[in-house]
């Protein structure tokens, strides 16, 4: 039986010998024709992927973003204007899908908190972080970190000194170049004033007091003899104008920064019946109905505004930087101003006074802004 076998064996081997080496051979010439020999030329490139191999690959998203709003704090009559303004915009995002969630985070004025809520976003992966900062360098390792993992940061009006996040913010600076330069020529470049700046060590007061000294440097018959600094609150900014409009009767203007602290110093000027000298103001609006009120008494001033429309251009600033478009990283706000010709244009209104009126900007505006970046900021 094993013999038979063995035979049967032998007979099929002799029958698909030949068959098996003619496979070898086949198979050994194909194995020598793939692989190049050191000298070989390299192989070509690969084909372009066909259409329905790039159709597979993942699209770049385009709607649907999760943006968020870490916000300072949200108590002045300025932040809740501009809540109204920015979420307005995020509004119109959301009707075409563009953003599928728009979350505000209130860090009631604790910085601490403002990190932990902007650390919470990049947790939960958010496309875009917008940020009114309550540092400019405590939040600069948190949102350098949101960067380097791809989420958008935009940050406005209160600014932090990282330039990994794009800023957006008229220039602080010129707004004291401006009005200083205004109060000058009002009083011919001679005389005493006062001026009243805001707290100590906020990075708004002190940019603007640096413009408005370069200016005033360059009068030697300006003498500053009382520089006072003020919360940004009607009530105390009267009462120290009130005691140094006492101590110095003879002034000839004030130099102040804007908002209530200009209103408290008219306030101060009508109260003690003294002549109503030119003061510099800002967009607030009991300053502005004491300002409309005073004209026909010889009042005048020169009015640039904070706008709170900063906010939608961020807004816009991140959604078109999530859309692949031209941003700029550095985004120059030129200042609104109100002045003597134009100030019937904003009063009289139906705002309280402790509202910020100001006309809005044209998204054409807004968009040309976001891609170029606006003016260069100049430096005095």
């Amino acid at each position: 039986m094993t013999a038979h076998v063995d035979r049967k064996w032998r007979n099929y081997l002799g029958l698909f010998f030949p068959v098996l080496v003619a496979l070898a051979l086949i198979s050994m010439a194909c194995s020598q024709a793939s692989t190049p020999s050191p000298t070989a030329a390299p192989a070509a490139p690969a084909a372009a992927p066909t259409k329905a191999a790039a159709a597979a690959a993942p699209a770049k998203k385009t709607k649907g973003y999760t943006i968020g709003w870490a916000d300072i704090y949200l108590t002045p009559t300025w932040m809740q204007e501009t809540l109204q303004m920015i979420q307005a915009e995020a509004d119109k995002f959301s009707k075409d899908g563009t953003i599928s969630k728009f979350q505000v985070f209130n860090a009631n004025g604790d910085t601490t908190q403002q990190i932990a809520q902007i650390q919470a976003m990049i947790d939960q992966g958010y496309d875009a972080i917008i940020v009114d900062a309550g540092s400019s360098t405590a939040l600069n390792p948190v949102l350098e970190q949101a960067v380097s993992k791809g989420i958008v940061v935009t940050n406005f009006d209160s600014l932090v000194n990282t330039n990994k996040v794009i800023r957006i913010d008229t220039d602080q600076r010129q707004w004291g170049v401006v009005t200083a330069q205004w109060l000058m020529d009002k009083i011919g470049g001679k005389g005493k004033i006062i001026a009243i700046n805001g707290p100590a060590g906020v990075s708004v007061s002190e940019d603007r007091w640096a413009g408005a000294d370069s200016v005033i440097k360059k009068y030697p018959n300006v003498e500053v003899v009382a520089n006072l600094h003020s919360e940004y609150n009607l009530a105390p900014a009267q009462q120290a104008c009130s005691s140094a409009i006492a101590a110095h009767p003879d002034i000839v203007g004030v130099y102040s920064q804007g908002g209530a602290l200009s209103d408290g110093c008219l306030k101060a000027l009508i109260q003690s019946g003294s002549k109503l000298v030119p003061i510099p103001g800002e967009n607030f609006n009991g300053f502005l109905k004491d300002w409309s009120d005073n004209r026909k008494n010889g009042f005048s001033s020169i009015a640039p505004a904070q706008p709170n429309y900063l906010a939608v251009i961020a807004l816009d600033a991140a959604v078109y930087k999530l859309q692949g478009k031209q941003v700029a990283q550095y985004v120059n706000v030129p200042l609104p101003l109100i002045t003597d010709d134009n100030l019937s244009q904003y009063v009289p209104n139906d705002f309280a006074n402790d509202w910020y009126p100001v006309k809005p900007l044209s998204q054409d505006v807004i968009d040309k802004l976001i891609s170029t970046g606006g003016e260069p900021v100049k430096q005095q």
